[in-house]
């Protein structure tokens, strides 16, 4: 059922102007992606959405973008010239690649969908069910549990130490075969660094060789001073930025979850040494606030990492419920002084802060916010695509697709619809209205089939509501409004429907909700 849902929602991407194969006509580039009409209207308005939250409702935290290409010295004090890796495994009957620990993760995947396979059984089965006791107490869940525990112990202190060898032994000890063609016939697990280089003009060898990003975090970090004296900001401060990363993917898969150029939404958070658990705190309930504004909280959850990169002190993710599962959607990390620390040892300047209050200089530590904007996309489209049966015009059932993004998020505000097209006084009625009401709001003007057809084609790309410009309309300055959602339909002066649409549509009603 959710790999059909996965099929449709790709499918309905292509056809609705969301997201195309890129290069299509060249038959297309793995792991990258166009984003179509509709798909560059949604993404902006995430965008907005992050942005506001972060940048206009804190005082204290400011926006930065910074550059594409950095020194590549950069790289090297950040540590992803030498630890920027994935642990890699090819099939030698398949020669198929993959990531190793994504392979195993699919394995502790499995056991989390028995255990709420077993779960569920029991809540149909027993009135006043107790899901905690269940969860301690089932044997059968229990073993799971532990299984899965043992297993992602066993992977993170791999990962932690290194040992790829320990890695592969675990792949074969739980018979992990291809998902494509059963062979368990494994190379050994090999490290592979992700970064894409490049030469900067004519210089050659490693003097000239640069790398694309592999994070926005970095172009943060080292403006650290320029933003904090320019703007005067006083720790704790944030910097906010968005901005495309690149990542040479061994393996990019599931549509825009993991591509090899993407877009990050991120935030660095200074503070005080000592401070870093506070904030931390502080940051993961703020930011599961943001999602769930947009997001049913039975689609969200938390998940602890493992394994601590050996910069951090606490690391968690937030995690939304696609259809191939619980992933991770966004990052919240207490990275201590590593960043500062580490570009002020590799340049030799210094990258610290002196604090009125203390009367004393420091390197500040840093927690970070980190979402993925492709992914923060596809949670969106993901849970907004439904098929429903409603009534027609004539009364009878037909299936609707409707996509239920939050009006505010929507890539189309208002559609305005003349009830015919042959008309010339109500075409031209329906484009004054049109006119009036596009500069307040993204609109459409669709006059092209019967006005079912085009309230379904809205109904696919998410549209709040459709203005219908009928006879009436000519009499008496008053058009039908309908609602997406409800399909409710009401007779309004055209006077009142820029109020109508900006009362649910415009992006404070999600700020709010927040705080």
């Amino acid at each position: 059922m959710q790999e059909d849902l996965f099929k449709r929602l790709v499918s309905h991407s292509k056809e609705y102007g969301f997201i195309y194969p890129s290069s299509e006509v060249y038959d297309g580039l793995g792991g990258v992606y166009d984003y179509g009409p509709m798909g560059a209207e949604l993404k902006n308005n995430i965008k907005e959405y992050w942005w506001k939250a972060m940048v206009q409702v804190h005082e204290n935290i400011v926006g930065l973008d910074s550059a594409i290409f950095m020194h590549p010295k950069i790289w090297k004090a950040s540590g992803h010239v030498d630890a920027f890796n994935d642990p890699l495994i090819d099939n030698k009957d398949s020669k198929k690649r993959y990531r190793a620990d994504v392979l195993i993760e699919a394995e502790i995947d499995k056991l989390e969908a028995k255990i709420e396979k077993e779960v569920e059984k029991a809540r149909k089965k027993f009135d006043n069910f107790d899901e905690a006791m269940f969860r301690s107490t089932n044997a059968r869940v229990l073993d799971w549990a532990n299984r899965a525990e043992a297993i992602a112990k066993r992977l993170a202190n791999g990962l932690k130490d290194n040992n790829l060898a320990d890695i592969k032994a675990l792949i074969e000890e739980l018979e992990i075969a291809d998902p494509d063609s059963g062979s368990r016939n494994w190379t050994d697990v090999r490290q592979f660094n992700l970064m894409f280089n490049t030469q900067m003009s004519n210089i050659a060898g490693e003097d000239g060789k640069l790398y694309l990003r592999p994070e926005t975090a970095q172009g943060i970090f080292v403006n650290f001073l320029n933003v904090q004296k320019t703007t005067r900001q006083k720790v704790p401060f944030g910097i906010a930025q968005i901005g495309k990363a690149f990542r040479n993917e061994i393996v990019a898969r599931q549509f825009i979850f993991r591509m090899r150029e993407f877009e990050q939404m991120e935030m660095q958070y200074f503070i005080r040494p000592g401070s870093e658990m506070e904030w931390y705190a502080y940051w993961k309930e703020k930011r599961m606030a943001w999602h769930r504004a947009v997001t049913p909280a039975a689609k969200l959850r938390f998940k602890d990492h493992d394994n601590l990169a050996f910069y951090a002190n606490a690391a968690v993710d937030i995690q939304f419920e696609f259809p191939f599962g619980f992933k991770e959607l966004e990052g919240i990390h207490s990275r201590t002084d590593h960043d500062l620390g580490s570009h002020q040892d590799m340049s030799g300047k210094k990258m610290q802060y002196f604090d009125p209050e203390l009367n004393e200089s420091y390197v500040p530590y840093v927690v970070e916010t980190s979402v993925g904007l492709d992914r923060m996309f596809l949670s969106i489209l993901s849970n907004s695509l439904v098929e429903e049966t409603v009534p027609d015009a004539q009364g009878e059932d037909s299936t609707r697709t409707v996509l239920r993004i939050p009006p505010a998020l929507s890539p189309i505000k208002c559609a305005v619809l003349p009830i015919v097209r042959n008309k010339e006084d109500l075409v031209e009625k329906a484009r004054g209205v049109f006119d009036q009401l596009k500069f307040q709001f993204t609109c459409q003007y669709d006059e092209k089939d019967a006005i079912g057809r085009r309230y379904r084609r809205q109904d696919a790309i998410g549209t709040p509501y459709c203005v219908t410009i009928d006879f009436d309309s000519l009499e008496n300055d008053t058009v039908t409004i309908r609602e997406r959602d409800s399909m409710q339909q009401v007779r309004v002066p055209i006077s009142e429907v820029a109020g109508i649409v900006r009362q649910k549509t415009e992006m404070h009603r999600l700020l709010e909700q927040i705080g």
